[in-house]
């Protein structure tokens, strides 16, 4: 951001060098002998290969603490962050492990959350299996389900799925999970905010009793602490201190503004060209349709992601923003998560997260890579205090700033039809609801069976102050 805001306010610092771990997925490959942070943990050469052929040069505190234990069989429970390595923490043990199998049989099963997470998975896994013989597959939602019946039936080794759609193909007698070796239960903790962990206790009575079973979460709330208390078996627990502050190279900014002058506000900062590669994150797919409606109404296109797109609008999405066909893309958090995407020059936090956590994970898609990047939060008066809380858990006070030339105190306009366009009961008469930013409407309307409503999605921060 450089001409519509003080450039004291937005001007980043590239952050120091570091070392590369397996979670910076970005970074330059290194020369091939440079993979001896690896050299003391228990995997066999191909998987070093394999390691080594990605450009790792250390283990994350997640893998150096998980691999030996897993790699042993015993049960674990694993806290840490979205974005600490944690996928190579468990796929690696599991391909170490089915390394002596028999093939042509399902021996690993990995439940994840989404769609986006389940596909990050089984490319990665693929990457890193790429000199053995074991094979896997994705199974999730929003696609038909013959490929995956395929994979299924043919005896992929290593299968990574979403509850739903994988209930779906029990239901149907194409999975055999007889010969079930290793269970793994990915960001357990958003399983449960997606209203997922009924499916998963009704997928694990279906499982083998004698298993090794890891659970990860970021958090451990009650619901998933008796998940593990029912189905583990005396584990290990890890934990990686919780991530406190937000990635290295980011420089934050809010922006008041009241909540019904949001979208303008935002229309106002896409003017500035630099702003070249920008997601925008909204608190629920409601309003991720409407925002995006909005801006192409102002003839700004802009694509979207969330749980109600299908597959391939996700994945046309996805592409178009990483290719730069699509400058904006609105995204909700729980799409958001699995989304891989370098160079994103700015975030911004169209609605004000709940959670710090939240707000860390979302400033975190910007500034990867050892790269340097711009974090904007539009800060309504009745989002305050939660902004106020995200401040304390970063030990930090962001700078405030307004848009010189802005009409701020441009008042609400009259109730029209429902809510109107962004506000609170009240707001201009957005587009035609037939509008999609990305030219591919949904038909047929109703909730793909993967998405779950999450608790309180929709409600507002009820409680009022001034700035």
């Amino acid at each position: 951001m450089t001409s519509r805001v003080d450039k004291r306010l937005t001007t980043s610092v590239a952050p120091p060098a570091v070392p590369r771990t397996m979670s910076d997925e970005r970074a330059s490959p290194p020369d091939a002998g440079e993979v001896e942070g690896f050299g003391h943990l228990p995997l066999h050469a191909k998987l070093k290969a394999g390691v080594r052929e990605l450009g790792y040069l250390h283990p994350t505190p997640i893998q150096e603490r998980t691999i030996p234990d897993a790699v042993g069989g015993r049960d674990l429970i694993g806290t840490a962050q979205t974005g600490t390595g944690k996928t190579a923490a468990f796929l690696l043990p599991i391909l170490e492990r089915m390394l002596d199998q028999p093939t042509g049989r399902t021996l690993a099963l990995v439940l994840t959350p989404t769609r986006e997470l389940a596909l990050q998975a089984e490319g990665f896994l693929k990457k890193l299996g790429r000199h053995t013989p074991l094979r896997g597959a994705a199974v999730y939602g929003g696609v038909g389900m013959a490929d995956q019946e395929r994979a299924l039936r043919g005896g992929a080794e290593i299968i990574v799925a979403t509850p739903g759609r994988l209930l779906d193909h029990m239901s149907r007698g194409y999975v055999r999970f007889g010969q079930l070796r290793i269970l793994v239960l990915d960001e357990a903790d958003r399983m449960l905010d997606m209203g997922f962990l009924p499916d998963v206790r009704r997928i694990l009575r279906e499982l083998p009793t004698q298993r090794q079973t890891m659970l990860f979460s970021a958090t451990m709330p009650p619901e998933v602490v008796r998940l593990a208390r029912d189905f583990l078996r005396d584990p290990k627990t890890i934990q990686i201190a919780e991530t406190t502050a937000a990635a290295v190279g980011v420089t934050h900014l809010a922006l008041p503004v009241p909540q019904h002058l949001k979208a303008a506000l935002l229309k106002e900062l896409l003017v500035d060209q630099a702003m070249s590669s920008v997601l925008v994150f909204t608190r629920t797919k409601h309003r991720a349709d409407r925002l995006a409606r909005q801006l192409q109404f102002w003839g700004i296109p802009a694509a979207i992601i969330h749980g109600d797109r299908s597959q391939a609008q996700r994945i046309n999405a996805l592409e178009g923003f990483r290719s730069g066909r699509n400058r904006i893309l609105v995204a909700t958090d729980i799409a958001a998560r699995g989304i891989d995407v370098e160079g994103v020059s700015h975030v911004v936090n169209y609605d004000v997260p709940t959670e710090p956590d939240v707000y860390i994970h979302r400033v975190g898609r910007t500034a990867r890579a050892q790269r340097s990047g711009d974090a904007f939060t539009l800060v309504s008066p009745e989002e305050d205090d939660n902004f106020d809380h995200i401040e304390q858990r970063l030990g930090i006070e962001i700078r405030r700033a307004r848009i010189p030339g802005f009409a701020y105190d441009a008042p609400a306009p009259p109730a029209s039809h429902g809510t109107g366009s962004f506000g609170r009961g009240g707001g201009r008469r957005g587009p035609p609801r037939g509008g999609s930013s990305s030219g591919d409407r949904r038909r047929g309307g109703g909730r793909p069976p993967e998405r779950r409503r999450r608790p309180n999605e929709g409600r507002g921060h009820e409680r009022r102050s001034t700035w």
